[in-house]
């Protein structure tokens, strides 16, 4: 992945990425993994990564060819959810929904393998190579892969703000229960901002 050229903005957030979470098609489309109100957020994720298509980060989240290939609990995971196994998944449902597509490049994909994007250091070493402090964090699901981000870019020591517009969930109570705890105990290193707010932030 080519460097993020360093950038200065208003409210010295210093040089940032966006950080699309898992906004894919087995996502969007009738799997059994279907959010149904992603179509919901779509929009404004369109238009925050398509205002600065070099600063996109777009994480994928990347099933197992099968539940064996996987450990501990994972296997139990997927054993439960065979059909979402890449032996039986049509490939293509991986790949990011038609509209972020067409913003790679200059947009950038980062694959993992479990809910958080930290776990094996490879974003983190990227971002501080790109010397970057501040995420934008959009995508779903609020309760499992967004938070999972938020949390492990915390204790990373990034600042964090999340488009609360922009995130998704398939539960609205748990939607709605881990915006409340993110920004009831976390508010000194996250702000939620509407998308609109974060487009006058960054301009």
């Amino acid at each position: 992945m080519s460097p993020i050229k360093p950038q200065t903005t208003p409210g010295s957030l210093g040089n940032w990425i966006h950080l699309c979470v898992d906004m894919q098609r087995i996502f969007s489309e009738p799997t059994p993994w279907h959010v149904p109100w992603m179509a919901r957020v779509s929009p404004e994720v369109v238009e925050l990564a398509g205002r600065f298509p070099a600063r996109n980060i777009f994480t994928r989240f990347i099933t197992p060819v099968s539940a064996d290939a996987v450990p501990g609990m994972w296997k139990v995971y997927y054993d439960k959810w065979t059909d979402m196994t890449r032996e039986r998944l049509p490939r293509g449902l991986l790949g990011l929904v038609p509209e972020l597509t067409a913003l790679v490049p200059p947009g950038r994909i980062f694959d993992k393998m479990t809910y958080s994007p930290w776990v094996d250091g490879r974003l983190h070493r990227l971002l501080q190579r790109d010397a970057v402090a501040t995420l934008v964090i959009t995508g779903g699901e609020t309760g499992v892969c967004v938070l999972a981000a938020v949390l492990g870019a915390i204790d990373l020591g990034y600042r964090v703000i999340i488009a609360r517009d922009a995130i998704c969930s398939a539960d609205d109570d748990t939607h709605d229960a881990s915006l409340a705890l993110l920004e009831n105990r976390f508010s000194v290193q996250l702000t939620l901002k509407t998308t609109d707010e974060i487009l006058r932030l960054l301009s």
